[in-house]
């Protein structure tokens, strides 16, 4: 069942453009690969809620962006054997839009709502009810001939995803009776993932070249599936038979420019600039945003994230500064003026 609401277009259906290639997408919870805690609980929630012949209590998943939380609304919505309506926050500009969306949901039937942070707080009202009393409140009239009347929704599961968490407020996020935390994949389960994608690409692969490209994917399934993809084209230019080996691999990743941690071009200006042209910091975010030639907003959603969850960069209140692995990392010895405020930051801590 689709829906035109004159500007955006809302399905039950995953389309190509959502998050990379349908068909790499697990199916299914025994499919699906990491995020093994999360996963277990899940499964007990959904079967308990498939015994009760109930709704699944409303889920938030949260974490960084690529982690598969896209994939695991669609494998929810399978398990319990209900329809999915897919969305998103800025996708939502009226009440009337979330109306829509709500009164067409079947009993039990899953709303996936991405980038839930992005949801306008008028339209938030609206949703409060309608998650705690499944009930949507409508008002007719104006002034004093105004009216307020209580339409009854069937007991459906809001699916919310963020990357965010911190931006959503705290009477939305109350209402989740499942909040998930979504982890940054360890080595080998990226490993078992280029694999399976490696199968149902029908791209043969060895062993070691596929421990190079988790190696380098950032602890992300959507980047590994991305390289894989690439290396492949690599693999059919260069190598007969089009196999993945380890040294088209290396070469590929290398002419792409992404490092054996995984940093791209973007991430090595970043660090170059900070330690070379501002000694280490600390550095302000514009002043490095004008450096590089780079989007302030660019820098602290995505360079930054991973850069900080390695160790290589600090965010202090006077600027950004770069860590002693920033400097081993790109070979560069730290001046005397930052050796004295690395030893400093050190003792801080």
């Amino acid at each position: 069942m689709n829906e035109y609401d004159g500007k955006k277009f809302l399905t039950n259906k995953e389309l190509i453009e959502d998050d990379g290639d349908i068909s790499l997408r697990p199916k299914t919870f025994d499919e699906y690969v990491g995020q093994d805690k999360v996963k277990a609980n899940l499964k007990v929630y959904v079967e308990a809620a498939k015994r009760r012949g109930e709704a699944l209590d409303h889920v938030l998943l949260y974490g960084p962006p690529g982690l598969g939380k896209t994939t695991l609304a669609h494998i929810i919505a399978a398990e319990l054997g209900v329809e999915i309506k897919v969305t998103s926050g800025p996708g939502i500009e009226r009440a009337a839009n979330l109306a829509s969306l709500l009164t067409n949901l079947q009993e039990r039937d899953v709303l996936f709502l991405d980038e839930i942070h992005r949801l306008n707080h008028a339209i938030e009202e609206v949703l409060y009810p309608a998650m705690e009393d499944f009930s949507l409140d409508i008002s007719t009239g104006k002034g004093a001939g105004a009216t307020s009347l209580r339409l009854p929704l069937g007991k459906f599961t809001l699916i919310g995803a963020t990357t965010r968490a911190g931006m959503l407020t705290g009477p939305l996020r109350d209402r989740f009776g499942v909040i998930c935390r979504l982890e940054p994949y360890t080595r080998d389960d990226l490993v078992r993932i280029i694999r399976r994608s490696a199968r149902l690409l029908k791209i043969e692969i060895a062993q070691d070249a596929a421990g190079e490209l988790a190696s380098r994917s950032r602890g992300t399934p959507r980047i590994a599936n991305r390289l894989l993809k690439r290396v492949r084209d690599f693999a059919e230019v260069y190598n007969v038979g089009g196999a993945i080996d380890l040294g088209i691999t290396v070469k590929a990743l290398n002419d792409m420019e992404i490092d054996p941690l995984g940093l791209d071009y973007n991430d090595v200006k970043f660090l170059d600039a900070l330690i070379n042209k501002f000694g280490g910091g600390p550095t302000g975010l514009d002043t490095l945003a004008a450096a590089i030639n780079e989007d302030s907003g660019t820098i602290e959603d995505v360079i930054e994230p991973y850069l900080i969850q390695l160790g290589f960069v600090a965010r202090t209140p006077r600027g950004r500064i770069a860590l002693n692995s920033a400097y081993e990392h790109l070979g560069v010895k730290p001046s005397k003026k930052a050796a004295e405020q690395l030893s400093f930051f050190d003792g801080a801590k």
